[in-house]
């Protein structure tokens, strides 16, 4: 976690690096007018390298997370959209997970008596509305500076349990939900970064760190292995290190919509 940490300064650190006066080559160091703000719509394309706290920690190790957002900036530098993500990660902490099945060397039998140890993967997904707020930190260049944003919706996860091509009878079909801990329910999500607008109009980014904590409950009625409902509720949270590239659709004087 203090690598983490230390990793998350290091790159506010190295931002300051792309700090440019002119966004897109329209102002000039001697050019005394006040910069343009420009708004519209930011079309993004989201990824995350999470470590887990809470209740997740104790089911699951490092995931990622990537995903597309639709964002509205307006000419005070508000920001209000959508956003989604899809978890993914390989690292899976359920030590009881399907011993009620395993012979007494750790394996399951498949349909022509091969002993095989079962995949096991994180899966899930967030979708949320966004909103919040760029705070200028750039005299010459309006739409560069440090982002705010917060986000509230739904997220779900659970245990991907690869089957060996359905040749395992006792995850077969439906018999799989009784073990894959399918987890859903609120959550909220901060974010604060750097985002930069690059005068070329390729080079449109943030960079920064979020917290998500889910408010959710087990939703499965009957667990095979423990012998239990998984109706328990859980507080799921991440801790992320997130950056995201803009496609901007700004709005001009001519009122037409262009990509930058």
């Amino acid at each position: 976690m203090k690598q983490f940490v230390l990793f998350a300064i290091l790159c506010f650190i190295s931002l300051g690096a792309f700090a440019q006066d002119d966004l897109f080559g329209k102002k000039t160091a001697t050019d005394n007018t006040k910069p343009v703000v420009h708004h519209g719509w930011l079309i993004g394309a989201n990824g995350n390298l999470d470590i887990p706290g809470g209740d997740m920690a104790k089911r699951f190790g490092l995931s990622y997370r990537v995903g597309p957002s639709v964002m509205y900036k307006t000419a005070k530098n508000w920001f209000f959209g959508v956003k989604g993500d899809f978890i993914l990660g390989n690292q899976v902490h359920q030590d009881s997970l399907m011993a009620n099945i395993k012979d007494h060397t750790g394996h399951l039998m498949t349909d022509d008596g091969s002993r095989v140890n079962p995949g096991l993967s994180e899966r899930g997904y967030m979708i949320g509305i966004s909103a919040g707020k760029l705070f200028n930190t750039s005299k010459k260049n309006a739409d560069n500076g440090i982002m705010v944003l917060a986000t509230a919706g739904f997220i779900q996860h659970k245990i991907r349990i690869i089957s060996n091509g359905n040749s395992i009878p006792e995850i077969r079909g439906d018999y799989v939900k009784g073990y894959d801990r399918l987890t859903n329910g609120m959550f909220v999500e901060g974010y604060a970064g750097y985002a930069f607008f690059g005068r070329d109009g390729l080079l449109n980014f943030n960079l920064g760190i979020d917290i998500a904590a889910g408010f959710t409950q087990g939703r499965r009625d009957y667990l095979f292995d423990v012998m239990r409902p998984d109706n328990q509720s859980r507080v799921d949270i991440l801790f992320g290190l997130r950056g995201t590239w803009y496609i901007p659709m700004f709005k001009h004087k001519s009122d037409e919509y262009m990509f930058e």
